[in-house]
């Protein structure tokens, strides 16, 4: 797997773990919920079991990428590549649905989860094209 496609697998896993850190434990600061979710203060109760079930979904995602380049350079190349590829793919797919979920804006004002779907789509994408291509 070339540098580019490791560094951007590397970039990937790190933003999933800081989500889930953001999701599983930092949802009730207003400048995690407000600023970067763009969620009201009074939904918090309704989206705080989804919020952190969510954010370890995230961790999986972003500990199975790193794990899978730390395999890669620890002599399993093939199981560390396949585990890079499976996350970023997943994590791929995952910011589509939600940039198409925030297009249809299901469940806030339209428009605001784009900057959130960039962030979950872009990196796994490029790891994917740069080792695939």
């Amino acid at each position: 797997m070339n540098a580019v496609a490791q560094v951007a697998a590397g970039v990937a896993g790190l933003v999933h773990v800081v989500v889930w850190v953001f999701e599983s434990f930092l949802m009730d600061r207003p400048a995690v919920h407000r600023g970067v979710f763009k969620l009201a203060t009074k939904d918090l109760p309704a989206i705080r079991l989804w919020s952190f079930n969510v954010g370890f979904y995230n961790l999986f995602l972003g500990g199975g990428t790193i794990l899978g380049l730390v395999l890669l350079h620890t002599g399993a190349e093939t199981a560390g590549r396949t585990l890079v590829l499976y996350t970023c793919a997943f994590m791929a797919l995952a910011g589509i649905v939600l940039a198409v979920s925030d297009a249809l804006a299901l469940g806030r004002p339209r428009g605001t989860g784009w900057t959130g779907a960039l962030g979950q789509f872009l990196p796994p994408a490029v790891t994917l094209a740069a080792a695939l291509l």
